[in-house]
């Protein structure tokens, strides 16, 4: 599947791992991706991010997805669905954080038995989320009757997949809609 990624998108699969890497996880997931997107310049995510106002608020997405990290991947929906059963995420999450430090809920799999998809080369591992948000850009660019997998694929593929991503997208007004909206059909960005 990577020979039909673009340079765009290849740039993105490399910055993820790189991004995981730094933040001493084993584990690449689909956090990592849109980080690795955010930095990007120049490409048409990049410009459809620019085009749905994104462009003046990564900072916002990156403390979101931070945010989401600590309280170990729970979507506002599963944090509000605990809370109904009289469990308080954020109660939990400052105990954890109190006895084992600042984002030890991260589940990044840093501190973990190694099961969370390290290679034995050290280098992160692609976890479940990452790699379905891989498989849904090809279903993306298929359905869009492209050939080559670019870094837009990538983020529509993460607007559509449920989650933590796309929650924090949907926050900041990235939607499957408003993203197919800009690209359009031919690719071209369009005022929103």
């Amino acid at each position: 599947m990577f020979e039909r990624f673009t340079k765009d998108a290849r740039a993105v699969v490399r910055g993820a791992v790189d991004h995981c890497a730094e933040a001493g996880g084993r584990t690449v997931g689909a956090e990592h991706l849109l980080l690795a997107l955010l930095d990007r310049e120049a490409s048409r995510a990049s410009f459809a991010l620019a085009a749905l106002g994104l462009a003046d608020r990564k900072d916002a997405v990156r403390t979101a997805l931070e945010e989401t990290r600590r309280r170990a991947g729970l979507s506002r929906a599963e944090t509000e669905a605990l809370a109904g059963l009289g469990i308080d995420v954020s109660e939990i999450v400052s105990r954890v954080e109190e006895a084992h430090g600042v984002g030890a809920m991260a589940g990044d799999g840093a501190a973990g038995d190694g099961k969370a998809g390290a290679r034995r080369s050290g280098r992160p591992g692609f976890g479940r989320e990452a790699k379905g948000v891989l498989e849904q850009s090809l279903r993306m660019a298929l359905a869009r009757r492209e050939r080559h997998i670019g870094d837009e694929h990538l983020l529509l593929a993460m607007t559509v997949r449920p989650g933590p991503t796309a929650e924090v997208l949907a926050d900041h007004g990235v939607t499957h809609a408003s993203l197919t909206r800009v690209l359009g059909g031919g690719g071209e960005a369009k005022a929103s």
